[in-house]
């Protein structure tokens, strides 16, 4: 099993940038890839950004190209999601995933952090 903690959410003003950060603990060798997704009230949950663990490539849907950048800490075990020019339709709970290589889906989860984005 792999354990994956959120952090770096909070209260931020409109036009700002956040980085939110996440931590992965347990049999991290198993993580192929790390995604950072995101939940907005009302709404279906919608994936913002994938990295490859190993080579560090990364991944973006195009709604999120542009203002939100994905980067890992392979020695820490640790991946990171930047947000520049934050607005409040950003106003979500962030999760981040993490895949084996073998499956499509994702695999683990953690328990979220909440980004509130005020105008």
């Amino acid at each position: 099993q792999v354990q994956l903690v959120e952090s770096g959410g909070g209260l931020v003003q409109a036009g700002g940038s956040l980085r939110l950060s996440c931590a992965a603990s347990g049999r991290t060798f198993l993580m192929y890839a790390m995604g950072w997704f995101r939940q907005a009230p009302g709404k279906e949950r919608e994936f913002v950004a994938g990295i490859i663990w190993r080579d560090g490539g990364t991944y973006y849907p195009d709604s999120a190209k542009g203002r939100f950048t994905i980067s890992r800490d392979k020695a820490n075990n640790t991946g990171y999601l930047h947000i520049n020019s934050l607005n409040p339709e950003d106003t979500a709970v962030y999760y981040c995933a993490a895949k084996r290589e073998t499956d499509p889906l994702y695999d683990y989860w953690g328990r979220g952090t909440q980004v509130t984005v005020s105008s």
